[in-house]
């Protein structure tokens, strides 16, 4: 399949995906993006508004990814709303929702935390994440405790041994938080289940269509 993967970071989601498939990825975060195409030589690596490039070629793709930036949505907005940061959940992932919906003809997953207020679209839920999608999404629990990576209570060793559980060394690249990297990564067992679930309807949609073109 030909993939779009959005807000691509260094590549949770994309980790186990594997080398069959013809893979773009658009980071904003030159450093981030850096560190995603020295992980994964073999995909195109876009530095880009991820928003903006959606709008402008979402129809070149058969399968599209995307994970929008979480913090306005997440549940740490009332610890920081009562201490004085005060901002409006950014809408820009419902935007992507609602377009890919109903003018996108391939396969489509757009990932966020679970917020702090009832979504306004209903997701499916997988983990710790919620995920809206034109396809049934797999439903897992991740076996990575990311309280013990996000959390101010959590120690160093346990931190770590969480962090080491995503499977990346991040130690060779000098730039960058590498604790808030690692924080916004998908568990990369849920992205693989969900891409072999896409790739699953993908096939059997083609077999339908070669049917009715027969």
């Amino acid at each position: 399949m030909k993939i779009l993967n959005l807000y691509a970071g260094i590549g949770g989601n994309r980790k186990l995906w594997g080398d069959e498939h013809e893979i773009t990825a658009v980071e904003l975060d030159e450093n981030i993006a850096s560190i995603y195409a020295d992980l994964f030589p073999i995909d195109t690596v876009i530095v880009d508004d991820a928003h903006e490039y959606l709008l402008k070629h979402y129809s070149e793709y058969d399968f599209i990814w995307a994970s929008p930036p979480c913090p306005t949505h997440s549940k740490t907005n009332y610890f920081l709303n009562a201490q004085g940061l005060k901002r409006y959940p950014d809408m820009s992932l419902y935007q992507e929702i609602i377009f890919l919906n109903h003018f996108f003809n391939g396969l489509w997953c757009v990932e966020n935390v679970k917020g702090y207020y009832d979504p306004l679209v209903k997701p499916q839920i997988s983990g710790r994440h919620y995920f809206w999608a034109n396809f049934a999404i797999p439903k897992m629990e991740s076996k990575i405790n990311m309280t013990k990576i996000c959390g101010d209570s959590a120690k160093g060793d346990e931190r770590r041994d969480e962090m080491n559980k995503l499977g990346y060394d991040l130690s060779k690249y000098p730039k960058g938080n590498k604790e808030k990297i690692l924080r916004n990564c998908v568990d990369p067992a849920i992205g693989k289940a969900i891409l072999d679930k896409a790739c699953s309807v993908y096939k059997e949609k083609n077999v339908e269509q070669l049917k009715l073109e027969l």
